[in-house]
């Protein structure tokens, strides 16, 4: 009876060195990363756990690009999280074949993609366009923005071109098995092997957007206010009559 290896033995035969680095060793860099930054960012700069909102300086193009990246990288992620982490054999299960869950994964997608990308545009464009905007602009900013719009224009190439272009590809067989791998502590670098350029592009920003998280403005996603939807009302009194500030002694001493 053999036993579960976390790397199989033939898995490192078929892959090498550059393939463990890069869809094992890199991977699991970048979350570990992701926890100790969290924590060290935590303990020493709490005042700088905040989005550096610049509102007051420019509203007119955050008006619009602030909810359409925020509402379309929701939608990503959740349809991000059901493509890699619910194998296959789950949705055809409750009834969605894998040709139905294609399109809709497809047209779900690319609405919430169209959404983010437009919405991350307009934050890019306000950032460089507006003088006042660029000098609040600090150096995790610099990094912050190139690495999420390769991150998120990468996803999107991939799926106009083996999707729209192309004669559609799997992932869910591949990228999706290499993902569940990794977070099962049973990494196969072996899937990624064949997986298209665009598709491994996607998957190494997205992870050294992991790394380089706890370090930018994205820690606010941690602080959102979820609290205030149960939060009791407040009772605003009226003071009336009876209850009027005493006036005033203005004599002059």
């Amino acid at each position: 009876m053999s036993t579960a290896l976390p790397v199989s033995a033939t898995a490192l035969g078929a892959v090498g060195a550059t393939d463990l680095f890069l869809w094992v060793a890199f991977p699991y860099l970048a979350l570990a990363v992701f926890v100790v930054g969290h924590v060290w960012r935590y303990r020493k700069d709490q005042f700088g756990w905040t989005t550096r909102t610049s509102q007051l300086l420019e509203h007119r193009w955050l008006r619009w690009g602030s909810p359409l990246f925020h509402l379309g990288t929701f939608a990503v992620i959740a349809g991000h999280v059901v493509g890699l982490a619910i194998p296959a054999s789950w949705t055809e299960a409750v009834g969605i074949s894998e040709g139905a869950y294609h399109w809709m994964a497809v047209g779900l997608g690319t609405v919430a993609g169209t959404a983010m990308v437009i919405g991350l545009g307009m934050l890019c464009a306000r950032r460089l366009l507006s003088r006042r905007i660029r000098t609040t602009t600090d150096r995790s900013d610099k990094l912050l923005f190139p690495l999420l719009s390769a991150t998120v224009l990468l996803g999107i190439a991939a799926t106009v071109v083996h999707n729209f272009a192309g004669g559609g590809y799997d992932y869910r067989s591949t990228v999706s098995v290499w993902f569940r791998g990794l977070f099962g502590l049973q990494p196969q670098p072996e899937a990624m092997i064949g997986v298209p350029l665009l598709f491994q592009l996607h998957a190494l920003t997205a992870f050294a957007l992991f790394a380089a998280w706890p370090f930018t403005r994205l820690v606010h996603v941690w602080s959102a206010p979820v609290g205030y939807l149960v939060r009791p009302y407040i009772v605003y009194r009226r003071r009336g009559p009876d209850r009027a500030a005493p006036p005033r002694d203005r004599s002059v001493r």
